[in-house]
């Protein structure tokens, strides 16, 4: 069974257990503030996990994608070389075996004097078969990339239907949350925290140079706006979409996904973290990026905006360097 089929049947269970404690929540007359947070950053790291593995399906999506038509664009001149060199050997053997007629094809055998007919056609027949040989090279190369190509295709619709189930997860999820996001509206007027972003945000940013400079302050940027789950700015940011974000800055690319990311950074220790460097938690479902002095700016998540903490604001997995 694929990881994804389990991520998605825990997602499942959490989700009708979480549909079963918010009718008994609202019966409730009145849930302490810190009640409420408990169950919401329950809730939200739940979604939070949905969000992550809809981004890693999206990046591998995107990249079968783009591996279909670099396939594609690969197969069309196959084709045509193919196609003229059946059209030359066609004309070869018409002109020199049908109608016996050489003259068309002199140019190609020899270049002054003519030589004796049969060394002609020993000729002909030896570029016929070299003829041939393309072609059945030209045929099998096609063959083999039209194979990868429905390969693609086959992975690209199975994609397609975890991505719809993933859906479906996340939209169950966010009925739950709804629930509980009016009991914080009722609690603290408000269902989300209130979008706090100030233009000045990146002169506060410390001074880094290089491009981790230039990802750090875009970071800082991007304080205060509000978490959006798939999102990657200028707006609004989920986690991986906000480091990545950071770095496209810098003209650095990084996958909008945080296991994907794990995957490409290089693999550094905690006495090593410099400004830029990303920082990982809950077991590669969150990354926020490092800003110095033991901080990290990172888009927490559902109803929250992006903010800058601690770096210890949950234990981390581990840390990474963009290369």
């Amino acid at each position: 069974m694929s990881s994804l089929t389990h991520t998605l049947r825990a997602l499942t269970v959490a989700a009708f257990s979480l549909a079963l404690v918010v009718p008994a929540t609202v019966a409730r007359a009145e849930p302490s503030p810190a009640e409420l947070t408990r169950r919401i950053e329950k809730s939200s790291t739940e979604l939070e996990r949905v969000v992550e593995s809809h981004n890693e399906l999206r990046e591998k999506i995107k990249e079968n994608r783009t591996a279909v038509e670099r396939l594609e664009a690969r197969i069309g001149p196959l084709e045509q070389q193919t196609e003229q060199s059946r059209a030359d050997v066609g004309e070869m053997a018409v002109t020199a075996y049908k109608t016996g007629n050489l003259g068309a094809v002199d140019a190609l055998l020899h270049g002054g004097d003519s030589s004796a007919v049969l060394d002609r056609l020993g000729t002909l027949d030896h570029l016929s078969r070299q003829r041939q040989a393309t072609i059945a090279s030209f045929t099998a190369d096609q063959q083999r990339l039209l194979d990868e190509k429905t390969r693609l295709d086959v992975t690209l619709s199975r994609q397609a239907a975890q991505s719809r189930e993933l859906a479906a997860a996340k939209q169950r999820i966010e009925r739950d949350l709804a629930g509980l996001y009016e009991l914080r509206r009722e609690a603290y007027g408000r269902a989300t925290e209130r979008p706090t972003n100030r233009a000045s945000s990146a002169d506060d940013a410390p001074a880094v140079s290089g491009q981790a400079g230039v990802a750090v302050r875009y970071a800082y940027g991007a304080l205060g706006k509000p978490y959006g789950w798939g999102k990657d700015g200028p707006g609004s940011y989920d986690c991986s979409g906000l480091t990545s974000a950071a770095w496209r800055a810098a003209g650095r690319s990084l996958p909008h996904n945080t296991r994907m990311q794990w995957g490409v950074v290089a693999h550094i220790s905690r006495a090593e973290l410099r400004p830029g460097d990303l920082v990982f938690y809950r077991s590669l479902g969150h990354v926020a990026i490092y800003v110095g002095s033991g901080q990290v700016i990172h888009a927490p998540t559902f109803g929250r905006n992006v903010e800058k903490r601690d770096v210890d604001l949950m234990a981390p997995y581990g840390y990474g360097r963009v290369r």
